[in-house]
């Protein structure tokens, strides 16, 4: 059977930074190129960055891509590298006019090409388009409807794009009619909790339908909300992982393939299933005998579902600091514990040279709470300063006299514009603590410690927070380092402080409780009466319901933040903000 050395170029694109990610294409290829390999390729929308948004409805940014491949090809060719095919994804734009969707030619496209001999040699667009959860695409592209097919050194290479393979038929089945030996898939799939053990089982469901090897190709890093948590991974017709990158991590993934040689030799234009048409291209080189000595494909190993969800806590703060510039981060630490959880994730991300925190004690504020920020800080070596807030509190209830929940609410507050008033001063930006157990139920304040410009823990709920935090001290103590959170600060009862004697079960649930319910509200969009069904009390479960509804028109204001679940607030939960329906 042929050999082919095949790439997998587990990178990081930036969104928007065209000539960076070009750059980028072209030191991996190199890498590949010197590890010998026969094909290299690259992630969905590499070029641009994924995703794009609404930048895609920009002619100019449509136009900048296309153009920056045609360069890329030529530069690659120019510095030596135009013998080795190199697969990437890019923003493109139809041909031709999408009669059934109503779109003219020229509408935005997200596409992949193949560059070789200084040539773009092949293009396609994505055929199937995601359009649930935090994925738009109908409302910005329109679907390919081609099997592109490579004949190289004797074997066919059948390609497509992410979706293409999450739905049944499409380019899985046409890859099968086509007879191709093995199906390149580029992606940029988003993290989300256990999502590594599903997409192993779909990758080996749709190689056994393709009846051929499976390349799964994804991207790391992160944009915005999105966290890429890369987990690329190549599988045979039989189920088999042949080679699997790590998580988190760039990584060129190279492998050896015996794969078997091409026998169809269909014609371009044949129908295939699902409208697909056939489009070969041939990229020459006689079938290649295997190594005498193959390249050790990488299977690296899992990590375990505290190791992951933080990690993707970590890549999707550092990926936000400092894609968007800036190079330190602030934080109101107040000796509670998802403070120092987001204070230990920055400090992971950034170093502690570049995390910045804040002590800022009001009356209420316990003598153990001040000691536990500064403890947290001797720990991870953070930058920690002191600011009372007393005379400021003072000085406004001087002036209006607030009690209760005002006078509450209004200490947070002073606290967020103490936060922002250091950050414009000093350049950080701040980090806001809140985590998704309060953010559902609207026990945050606005314009107080809800203030920021990055919620790292904002779809983490509570409980999840306390094991994080135990996780993270259990590694410390494996590496021999100092455990970064103060035991003190995970055992004491969760408080806001801003009242004599509070503590959360005050004004909430159990959190055990609380994030049980709210996972099967939130999470599975079951309603009151299947809650209550399910064996949770009436009463609790209204008034999980209510706080939930009633709380819309504050989570809309919250920052952005790494999301991690299956359906986390802001991209993925959009309910109206005004809204009558109370039977959840």
């Amino acid at each position: 059977m042929p050999n082919l050395r095949l790439a997998l170029s587990q990178i990081d694109p930036w969104v928007g930074d065209i000539a960076r990610n070009s750059d980028e294409v072209v030191r991996w290829t190199r890498q590949a190129a010197e590890a010998g390999a026969h094909l290299v390729a690259f992630p969905e929308m590499a070029l641009t960055g994924y995703p794009v948004e609404d930048l895609v409805l920009r002619r100019s940014f449509v136009e900048a891509s296309r153009s920056a491949l045609v360069e890329l090809a030529a530069r690659l060719a120019a510095e030596g590298l135009g013998h080795l095919p190199v697969v990437v994804g890019y923003l493109g734009r139809s041909e031709h006019e999408s009669h059934k969707l109503g779109r003219p030619a020229g509408s935005p496209q997200n596409c992949a090409a193949v560059l070789h001999g200084g040539e773009v040699v092949n293009r396609f667009a994505k055929h199937h388009l995601p359009n649930y959860g935090v994925f738009d695409e109908y409302r910005y592209f329109v679907p390919g409807d081609q099997l592109s097919v490579l004949r190289l050194h004797g074997v066919d290479v059948a390609l497509a794009i992410c979706e293409d393979i999450w739905q049944d038929g499409g380019r899985v089945t046409a890859a099968r009619e086509a007879g191709a030996g093995l199906l390149l898939v580029v992606n940029g799939s988003p993290y989300e909790r256990n999502k590594d053990d599903v997409r192993l089982e779909l990758v080996r469901q749709r190689a056994a339908e393709a009846g051929c090897t499976l390349a799964y190709l994804n991207m790391v890093g992160a944009q915005d909300e999105l966290v890429f948590d890369g987990d690329s991974l190549v599988v045979s017709a039989a189920g088999e992982v042949i080679a699997r990158a790590p998580q988190f991590e760039e990584r060129l993934l190279v492998v050896d393939l015996e794969l078997p040689e091409a026998a169809a030799n269909h014609t371009d234009g044949l129908l295939l299933s699902d409208g697909l048409h056939l489009v070969r291209t041939e990229l020459g080189g006689d079938p290649l005998p295997a190594p005498a000595e193959k390249s050790a494909a990488e299977v690296a190993p899992r990590l375990d579902d505290e190791a992951e969800i933080y990690a993707a806590l970590v890549e999707g703060t550092r990926a936000y600091v400092r894609k968007n510039g800036f190079r330190s981060v602030l934080i109101g630490l107040s000796g509670g514990i998802d403070s120092a959880l987001v204070a230990a994730i920055a400090v992971d991300a950034l170093g502690a040279e570049h995390v910045y925190g804040i002590s800022m004690p009001s009356r209420y504020s316990s003598q153990h709470s001040r000691d536990d920020a500064a403890d947290l800080a001797k720990r991870t070596g953070l930058n920690l300063r002191t600011v009372p807030i007393a005379p400021m509190f003072d000085a406004y209830m001087e002036s209006l006299g607030l009690t209760g929940l005002a006078e509450e609410n209004l200490q947070s507050r002073l606290r967020g514009t103490l936060l922002m008033a250091v950050s414009n001063q000093e350049g950080h930006i701040v980090l806001a603590p809140g985590n998704k157990s309060e953010l559902a139920v609207g026990y945050s304040t606005l314009y107080g410690d809800s203030v920021g410009a990055y919620g790292p823990i904002k779809d983490v709920y509570k409980s999840l927070i306390f094991r994080l935090a135990r996780w993270r001290n259990e590694v410390a103590e494996q590496r021999g380092e100092t455990p970064p959170i103060p035991e003190n600060t995970i055992v004491k009862p969760p408080s806001a402080e801003l009242r004599p004697d509070q503590v959360d079960s005050d004004s909430l649930p159990d959190y055990d409780l609380l994030d049980t319910v709210l996972d099967l509200y939130v999470e599975g969009d079951q309603g009151r009466d299947a809650i209550v069904a399910a064996g949770f009390a009436p009463e609790v479960v209204d008034r999980i319901v209510r706080l939930v509804d009633t709380a819309e028109y504050k989570r809309r204001q919250y920052p952005p933040g790494p999301k991690i679940s299956a359906k986390g607030f802001g991209r993925d939960r959009r309910l109206p903000i005004t809204n009558r329906w109370r039977r959840g």
